[in-house]
């Protein structure tokens, strides 16, 4: 006979997907502990609410997979209830609902209010800025617009995001004044699409406006900018990043591809002449910028000259921060009416090729940092290392530094100036200058 559990209405929220999911899930969970609710993240509760990612196959199946292991638990009876949200719910509630149907509810991208209903609790509009944070408390992710109105072919966000909507400036430094009361020093700005910020509000792109705002914020103390798309690039952000040294001298710019003929199907807006000129230029105007890119192997159509050219234009921008990704066939986008005739096992070749070349980039560029100081940030105490960035990495996508444990004691969120005395691929030893 089933048993009920024995943690009574114990809330469990659990995260797939990318840093805007994280955001979404702390959401959530500030309203549910507004609402008197006992909440968790990834922790054992009877209630079980997954937000899920639907954005390429790998997230997709790892969504369908958590979903299917809780429904295991609550047929066991070891949870009570299971409420699955997020993109792939947005995506295909139709399908999940038919091939799940014992998940007690699916509800999409904007349903809060209604999964809120669903939990016994009330949705409060006046709760500005207030999260439950679940990263190191010394950042936090600070979400400045929702949607993507741009037609990339390839990618599906639109279809479970909707339309670019900006957050206004006022209610981000509210948000920001809040994160930074509770011990917030690092902000990371994320979007579906950072460049269109404000254009919906202000009609002008005005992205470089919010940063001068968000710098008066007492207590912040770095702000990092997340997926900026480059058509469009409103290059007074640069002297803003130049002036302010609160702004870190990063950018995260996802460029996708470099042949015209890719960037042409991909409905990228942009070409190869266009997109070097633009790195040029923020090379030229923050020289100590570092570019954190992506890209997409294996794309249909991409021809062997595709990707050689692709190849040698990694190895001639030599980006600090690069990640590759194999294309995804994903329904209902423009890229699905063309033939996926990029075998599977090339397109991991292609990726692999790509990355042998940036490991080997990334590792010349860190000897060159050895013996050179810096600032750096704890986020942790892994092993016998507290483990820290510099403003030129992001938590969990660049290198770390590594500093011995045994030799100096530090406390997460501390900055302190760290001395580089070795490095490898992705990861800097320092040692604390006293």
């Amino acid at each position: 006979m089933r048993t009920k559990s024995l943690k009574k209405n114990k809330i469990n929220v659990v995260t797939l997907g990318c840093s805007k999911n994280v955001y979404d899930s702390e959401v959530l969970m500030g309203q549910l502990k507004a609402n008197g609710k006992d909440v968790a993240h990834e922790e054992e509760g009877n209630v079980v609410v997954i937000n899920t990612c639907g954005f390429i196959n790998n997230a997709k199946e790892e969504s369908v997979n958590t979903i299917l292991e809780f429904m295991q638990k609550k047929e066991a009876g070891d949870v009570d209830k299971v409420f699955v949200t997020g993109c792939l719910s947005e995506r295909y509630k139709p399908d999940l609902q038919k091939e799940i149907p014992d998940v007690d509810a699916y509800f999409g991208t904007t349903e809060l209010p209604h999964l809120l209903k669903a939990l016994g609790a009330d949705y409060k509009h006046e709760l500005i800025g207030e999260r439950l944070t679940t990263t190191p408390k010394n950042y936090a992710y600070l979400k400045i617009a929702e949607g993507c109105d741009r037609p990339c072919s390839f990618c599906a966000i639109p279809l479970m995001r909707g339309k670019h909507k900006s957050t206004s400036i006022e209610e981000l430094v509210t948000e920001a004044e809040k994160l930074a009361a509770n011990g917030v020093k690092e902000l990371i700005l994320i979007a579906q699409d950072l460049t269109y910020y404000g254009l919906d509000l202000y009609k002008k792109r005005n992205l470089a406006e919010l940063l001068e705002a968000l710098v008066k914020v007492d207590g912040i103390e770095w702000i990092r900018l997340h997926y900026a798309f480059p058509t469009g690039f409103p290059l007074d952000v640069l002297d803003v990043m130049k002036r302010e040294p609160k702004v870190c001298n990063y950018l995260d710019i996802p460029l996708q591809h470099i042949s015209d003929d890719i960037l042409k199907s991909m409905r990228r807006g942009t070409t190869k002449e266009k997109t070097t000129k633009l790195i040029k230029q923020f090379r030229e105007a923050v020289p100590e910028m570092t570019i954190r890119t992506t890209l997409i192997v294996g794309y249909p159509g991409e021809t062997e000259e595709n990707f050689q050219e692709l190849k040698q234009w990694v190895q001639d921008m030599r980006f600090e921060r690069l990640g590759c990704f194999t294309y995804s066939h994903e329904e209902n986008t423009h890229a699905y009416n063309l033939e996926d005739d990029v075998p599977e096992e090339v397109k991991q070749e292609r990726a692999n090729e790509i990355m042998e070349i940036q490991s080997q980039i990334s590792w010349e560029l860190n000897q060159a940092k050895i013996g050179q100081e810096f600032k750096v940030v704890i986020d942790r105490k892994e092993g016998n290392y507290f483990v820290g960035r510099t403003e030129y990495d992001s938590p969990d996508v660049d290198n770390e530094v590594l500093i011995d444990a045994s030799k100096t004691y530090l406390k997460t969120g501390e900055y302190t100036q760290v001395k580089i005395t070795d490095a490898a691929d992705f990861d800097l030893y320092g040692e604390v200058i006293n």
